[in-house]
């Protein structure tokens, strides 16, 4: 396929520094959108110049990617080159947390970290979708305005304030049902002390460091809480799962109910500057390299 747009995410960092292990040589990125300009020989289901996404495969920060057949799906109209790429990982990750690592339901509570960066901001419109009540942390005032607008009920400005004793006064006491948690580190320990018994930490990331090893017996002492380190891949194992929440995602999409934040497009040839800013947090929403 010929890429016309590759998504940015953390994960291309963990790459980069080795947290990741992968085979040397290799090239970065694990998602784009772009239009088939050659088909090898047994594929019946794509054609030459359908338009196609793909994620969980490395190599899309290329002109060119050569995707085995059954990892594609085809961007339905009403969705362009540009949104397939910015949805097609923090999407799918934001719709498997919501619909399925730990599936929200109207009237519950999520506490969502970093509720202005890629995920976060799909995550928190997909929450207050289902009617749950959400609520985000951020580090600015800026960052705090997008929340809100993505449908955030709260929003706590975690260099301000302690979110733990925050989260606690805006629930009165009795905790959330979910922390969904890109952090890891720096929110890990404060963030289990804000869930009600019997409740879920979804660990999804860990941009401020990995959370250190710990005695299970701690979820027991904490009111016998579930922990879930979830990946996406373990979401869309098969084909036909990989269809049905693009579908859902893209479906969204067309329809309005899901508002892509594309913050910033660079040039392929810039993918390092890219990674700098979204490691030093100047960024809000998706990152794009352009072909």
């Amino acid at each position: 396929m010929k890429i016309a747009a590759s998504g940015v995410n953390y994960i291309d960092v963990y790459y980069r520094e080795g947290r990741y292990q992968t085979v040397l040589p290799f090239v970065v990125g694990q998602e784009a959108a772009g239009e088939v300009v050659a088909i090898g020989s047994g594929v019946n289901d794509i054609r030459v110049g359908d338009r196609v996404g793909y994620t969980m495969l490395l190599g899309s920060y290329a002109e060119y990617a050569a995707v085995p057949a059954d990892r594609l799906v085809k961007i339905p109209e009403g969705v362009n080159y540009r949104q397939a790429a910015a949805a097609m990982l923090q999407g799918m990750t934001a719709h498997y947390l919501s619909h399925d690592a730990y599936p929200l339901k109207k009237g519950e509570t999520a506490l969502v970290h970093a509720a202005a960066g890629g995920v976060g901001l799909l995550l928190v419109q997909m929450a207050h979708n289902i009617g749950a009540r959400v609520i985000g942390t951020v580090s600015t005032e800026e960052k705090a305005k997008l929340a809100r607008e993505a449908g955030a009920d709260e929003v706590i400005l975690y260099t301000q304030q302690d979110f733990e004793a925050e989260t606690k006064r805006l629930t009165e006491g009795q905790g959330v049902d979910v922390v969904y948690d890109s952090v890891g580190k720096t929110t890990f320990e404060k963030g289990l002390n804000v869930l009600r018994p019997r409740r879920c930490m979804v660990l999804y990331g860990a941009s401020s460091g990995a959370v250190p090893p710990f005695d299970p017996i701690v979820l027991a002492q904490k009111g016998s809480l579930f922990l879930t380190r979830p990946s996406l891949g373990a979401y869309i194992p098969t084909r036909e799962e990989l269809q049905q929440r693009t579908s859902a995602l893209f479906g969204m999409i067309a329809g309005g109910k899901l508002n892509l934040r594309i913050e910033h497009m660079y040039p392929l040839k810039d993918a390092a500057q890219a990674h700098r800013d979204l490691e030093a947090r100047k960024t809000a929403g998706k990152l794009l390299l352009l072909n």
